[in-house]
């Protein structure tokens, strides 16, 4: 306790210096305690250097510095301190919520956030055991089995049956496990269910939901489901389930291959390899991406240091097998995407040949659009095979919007010129497909110079580092446009892409189907605007009947031609759709 008359504390009467992890300070302060008496003390005080450097003790001026801690307030100077404990300087110790002010104006600098984060941070949350609700049983009620609850009775068939009719789910195949709702039901790990709320899977798809669970009983699958429904992460997911719990396994031998993805373009080998890349982070997990145009030694040499997935295409595989011995005795998935590609092209015989150098995968097939002949190879490849079948597979997605427009071909320049120029009609960025290499550069730079929009090119001439620069400005959004052969219409997954343009119509109405595809992503809407003329009347007949089912306008001259005789087009259809019908 100090008599006489009161001094006010000045900041020039404290000394600062630094012992050990400690800064002390020593100088007369003004105290008020809690009592409402008058003290001082000029005796030294140890502050902990985490909240002497969080208040910028080293930085303390002539004019102004003040310590805040939470409690009641005492005036030194211009500035202020808070003692919680109201108690002299000295006795303030340990992990103090601690704040710094400077400058006679009273500009805050705080670093309360900091510590009460490092505070939160050291204590454990209480985790309370969910409870479970018993909800009345009806109509719309479905018992789902979860992990979480072992003991809740599996669905009856009947129930199983609604609950798929409702998801727009068929199934063929024996003791075929029932869907899951949601992906903490799957036995995932817990890292990987953090990756996919992070990467914005907040709940299965249909074709997820299904997929999953009978993937995850290690069953044999042939998938044919929507473009855009979630198909690629159907089958990465339980392979980055399977190979993190393999690896999490006591194993003292070479880490070698345990997956394999083929797909039948380079630009969706690098998306599904990307895919794995987010969903698998801080899990025992790694890839190799062996596509052509890319070194093969480097390939070479992530496969050695070792993966648990490889992601390629059939040839480039096949010839990093012949030059270079991998193990693949312990790869136990084998996925075939757009498999009726991969299986009805010359792709074939380069798959069954990786398939017969492992042993007994279980094997997995998926695309949008499948035929007989393909089921009856898939059958080939593995016994009592899972068919799963979601939505309205070789259709067009119904989430597109198809526009159909009669355009001649020397016409068809200046009528996409219109199109990528009118705010009406122009939703950037926007896909357009073409039927040839030279016609994708030709038109890429023709758009640029006649509408100003920038423009980029793909296709299978192009080198794999400028066909990875051209997507990467696309996806950006450094250009509005690309244009591009086939090898973007598989499989791609263009997020905040919602129109396609067919410059010309593709060689197949399968390809038409994927190409449309492009234009929707997990049920968003959008618009695939197509050309058609005289050229294309090979796919005159299955295109009408793709329109009608959509319920889409018809171009009277489509409508009319005598290549679509014997399909009922319907006379509120036979009209010329004009280019102001466009969406």
């Amino acid at each position: 306790m100090c008599g006489g008359k009161k001094k006010k504390p000045n900041i020039r009467d404290v000394d600062i210096s630094r012992r050990g992890s400690f800064l002390t300070t020593r100088g007369g302060f003004g105290l008020e305690a809690s009592g409402g008496n008058d003290r001082c003390t000029s005796a030294e005080t140890e502050w902990p250097m985490d909240i002497a450097m969080g208040c910028h003790l080293n930085g303390i001026t002539s004019t102004s510095h003040v310590i805040l801690m939470s409690g009641q307030i005492v005036p030194i100077g211009n500035a202020s301190i808070c003692c919680a404990s109201s108690l002299a300087l000295r006795s303030l110790r340990g992990p103090a919520v601690v704040e710094a002010v400077f400058g006679a104006a009273g500009t805050r600098v705080e670093c309360k956030t900091i510590l009460l984060a490092r505070l939160a941070a050291k204590a454990k949350p209480v985790i309370k055991e969910a409870k479970r609700v018993i909800l009345p049983f009806g109509d719309e009620s479905f018992c789902i089995t979860d992990n979480n609850f072992p003991n809740t009775p599996t669905l009856a068939a009947s129930q199983t049956n609604a609950l798929r009719s409702k998801l727009d789910i068929s199934v063929k195949g024996e003791a075929v496990p029932d869907p899951v709702m949601c992906f903490s039901s799957c036995g995932l790990p817990e890292k990987l269910v953090h990756n996919l709320e992070t990467a914005g899977y907040s709940m299965p798809t249909p074709v997820q939901m299904q997929v999953i669970p009978a993937s995850m009983s290690y069953r044999s699958l042939l998938v044919s489901a929507d473009t855009g429904s979630g198909k690629t992460a159907s089958f990465l997911i339980p392979i980055i389930a399977l190979c993190s719990r393999k690896r999490l396994q006591p194993y003292t031998g070479k880490r070698v291959p345990l997956a394999i993805v083929l797909a039948p373009t380079r630009e969706l080998c690098l998306q599904v390899e990307d895919q794995a890349k987010v969903l698998g982070k801080g899990l025992p997990f790694k890839t190799a991406l062996v596509v052509g145009g890319d070194p093969l030694a480097q390939q070479i040499y992530r496969i050695d240091n070792g993966v648990e997935l490889i992601v390629g295409t059939p040839g480039r595989l096949i010839d990093l097998l012949m030059k270079h011995n991998v193990d693949l005795s312990n790869v136990s998935v084998f996925v075939l995407d757009e498999v009726d590609c991969l299986l009805e092209r010359g792709f074939r015989d380069q798959a069954m040949e990786i398939f017969q150098a492992l042993s007994n995968p279980q094997v997995m097939m998926f695309s949008a659009t499948l035929h007989s002949e393909v089921e009856k190879m898939s059958n080939s490849l593995a016994k009592n095979v899972v068919h799963v079948s979601c939505g309205n597979p070789g259709r067009p997605n119904k989430s597109v919007k198809q526009v159909v427009i009669w355009v001649e071909s020397k016409q068809k320049k200046q009528k996409i010129f219109e199109i990528l120029k009118s705010k009406q009609h122009f939703k950037p960025r926007a896909v357009v497909f073409v039927s040839s290499r030279v016609g994708a550069d030709l038109l890429s730079e023709a758009i640029t110079v006649a509408t100003g929009l920038e423009a980029v090119s793909i296709h299978g001439e192009k080198t794999m580092n400028e066909r990875r620069e051209s997507l990467r400005r696309f996806l950006m959004g450094g250009a509005s446009v690309v244009v591009s052969t086939g090898v973007l219409g598989r499989g791609m997954d263009f997020v905040k892409v919602c129109q396609v343009i067919l410059f010309d119509m593709p060689n197949s109405i399968d390809e038409y189907v994927h190409q449309v595809g492009r234009a929707s992503r997990m049920g968003e809407e959008g618009s695939a605007i197509v050309f058609v003329n005289n050229e294309d009347r090979r796919l005159f007949k299955d295109l009408v009947q793709f329109l009608k089912t959509a319920g889409a306008p018809i171009p009277r001259e489509l409508a009319n031609s005598k290549y679509t005789a014997g399909v009922s087009v319907g006379t509120e259809r036979k009209r010329k759709l004009s280019y102001r019908s466009c969406p």
